[in-house]
């Protein structure tokens, strides 16, 4: 990404963060969260890529309400940031933090039968 791509999406990123936290209340919506906002070269599309903090149904929920949100999403975002045109928004569900969590539990899980099985093979035996 050219300087402009990476300071025009930083600046989405920003605004569209501070616009959800003002809009849609955890308790309806899971904890939404902007991970990274990707824009095309001609700054024509911007990727949004949401992290939603709840199970699966809520997720679906919240990506569904940002779809049917959109051009009250874009408008806003139009008033905050000042571009010639202003990027169509797609969002995307990032699922990062989900699949690292599921990766830390899986490693403990291994830790955890290795400690069993290593505690089981010492008979008791002080210092062995």
């Amino acid at each position: 990404m050219s300087v402009r791509t990476e300071r025009v999406a930083s600046v989405i990123k920003a605004e569209l963060g501070t616009f959800f936290q003002r809009e849609f209340p955890m308790e309806n919506f899971g904890f939404l969260t902007v991970t990274e906002v990707r824009v095309t070269p001609d700054l024509r599309q911007a990727k949004v890529f949401i992290s939603v903090f709840g199970d699966a149904d809520r997720k679906k929920r919240s990506m569904q309400m940002l779809e049917d949100r959109k051009p009250e999403i874009r408008s806003a975002l139009g008033r905050a940031v000042r571009l010639r045109f202003l990027p169509e928004l797609v969002f995307m569900l990032d699922e990062t933090i989900d699949r690292a969590m599921s990766i830390e539990k899986l490693l403990k899980q291994i830790q955890d039968e290795r400690d069993a099985r290593d505690a089981g093979g010492q008979n008791g035996a002080p210092g062995a």
